[in-house]
């Protein structure tokens, strides 16, 4: 058998890298250290090889039902991301079309929101909602200060009300922004801020209410419409006038083309601002968010940056700087091959996946559904209230786990801690046909756990073992 290498040949130890099996090369025949840099240099199919496989243990990110965030595009959206990683979104006067097109995007966002005059807002894309969320908050502060200010009264101890039910990123903006949360509890009777005993969490250090369109707990919509009619009372009563920032991560991207009736966007007076992730069912690969403002005086010009970068004027909103243009061009390329009827689709589809799938599960003997999904492609349950089990939902979700599928349990918010649920988030690329596979995998799970608490037989109970 003819050797591969000969040591005296003419032959180089590039080429002996080149024509070696991948898996025996140095670095994957060997153990690299995993927290120092490397000396030397290594081949790049090694090294893609490395990195490859360690990712792979993640598993499939398809089978996640806890995430929201996208995990499927087509060819041509890959094909585009890969040709446009390189342009950095910041330096506009640099990438003038990829500006442009951030323009464009934001400004569709803004007339499906219902904005009051298209030529009279203003928004932009960010990292993610969460910047998206950081953004509308400083606004409503900013503003809240001002109108203080203008006032002759003091700016101290300012407070925001928000459900207990939010996501973590309220909780990093009251923090980081030295601002008290005043926290709606999540009960039973109210599993959203729906507007009960508002007056109690408003005053006149309140800059502003959070609602969320899409709980991240249930998937639940809270009711913008009906929390904007007890703002107006509070305010006929006190003189408080306390404006909403919709965080509609989710929801913003899948009522208006499924819920078109629902008052919950700029049709509401007292909607300040909305922001949603264009990586969740905005449809895009994740890094993308967007906010915009009912006009422009709802987010003060003191936010706005003017910065001379490389030879122009380059006005910027936004908390974080450098990031690649690619996710904004993904946005792009959605809103024109899906359109309305195609983001209408395909949120439907979603939506029917979800309930058929609760359906399913609300008939297994263990489970009480929470929700439905369909507010959102959204829906947890819990297991029936009675006798106790040997086996809980975590256990469950273990199960799950073992055979791929992330399907999370977790408790709700602190003053309905004692009630435990499980959720699944069903996106595109959730199939009909691949739900089916995981109701399989449920009940099979659910059989074997209760078989595996079930107590044995008398006769194997009374049975020795003993030799």
């Amino acid at each position: 058998m003819p050797h591969l290498f000969r040591p005296g040949s003419e032959q180089s130890v590039g080429a002996q890298i080149d024509i070696s099996p991948v898996f025996v090369r140095p670095g994957e025949a060997t153990t690299l250290s995993k927290y120092e840099l490397p000396d030397g240099l290594m081949a790049p199919d090694t090294a893609y090889q490395i990195v490859h496989d360690a990712a792979m243990l993640d598993g499939n990110s398809r089978l996640n039902l806890a995430t929201f965030v996208s995990t499927w595009m087509d060819e041509n959206a890959q094909k585009l991301y890969a040709e446009s990683a390189d342009k950095n979104m910041i330096d506009k006067d640099e990438y003038p079309a990829t500006a442009d097109i951030e323009d464009r995007c934001w400004r569709m966002l803004a007339d499906l929101w219902n904005v009051p005059d298209t030529g009279d807002t203003i928004g932009t894309s960010t990292i993610g909602s969460s910047e998206a969320c950081m953004l509308g908050g400083l606004a409503l502060k900013r503003r809240w200060q001002e109108a203080r200010r203008a006032a002759g009264a003091s700016t101290e101890r300012p407070n925001l009300v928000l459900s207990a039910g939010v996501q973590v990123v309220w909780e990093k903006f009251c923090n980081y922004w030295e601002v008290e949360p005043r926290y709606v509890p999540v009960t039973e009777e109210h599993l959203v801020l729906d507007g009960f005993e508002l007056e109690r969490y408003v005053d006149e250090n309140t800059i502003g209410l959070v609602a969320i369109l899409g709980q991240t707990y249930t998937g639940l919509y809270e009711p913008v419409r009906e929390i904007a009619a007890k703002l107006d009372e509070i305010e006929k009563a006190t003189g408080v006038d306390v404006r909403i920032h919709v965080d509609g991560a989710s929801g913003a991207m899948v009522a208006p083309f499924c819920q078109p009736e629902l008052e919950w966007d700029f049709r509401v007076d007292r909607v300040n601002s909305i922001s949603t992730s264009g990586h969740k069912y905005g449809l895009v690969y994740p890094g993308v968010g967007w906010v915009v403002w009912r006009d422009k005086a709802a987010c003060p010009e003191s936010l706005i940056f003017h910065v001379s970068y490389l030879g122009g004027d380059m006005p910027t909103l936004a908390l974080n700087f450098s990031r690649p243009g690619s996710q904004v061009l993904l946005q792009y390329y959605q809103f024109l091959r899906l359109g309305r009827e195609g983001y209408r689709q395909v949120q439907q589809d979603s939506l029917d996946v979800a309930q058929y799938l609760s359906a399913a599960i609300a008939e297994m003997g263990p489970f009480e559904l929470v929700s439905r999904g369909d507010t959102i492609p959204v829906f947890a349950w819990r297991l029936k209230p009675g006798p106790a089990k040997n086996w809980d939902l975590y256990d469950l979700a273990d199960r799950l786990r073992m055979r791929g599928w992330l399907v999370p349990a977790y408790p709700m918010p602190d003053d309905l801690a004692e009630l435990v649920v499980q959720r699944i988030v069903v996106r595109l690329g959730l199939s009909r046909d691949l739900a089916g596979y995981l109701l399989d995998a449920i009940r099979e799970e659910v059989a074997f756990l209760e078989a595996l608490s079930a107590p044995l037989p008398r006769e194997a109970a009374g049975t020795s073992f003993a030799h």
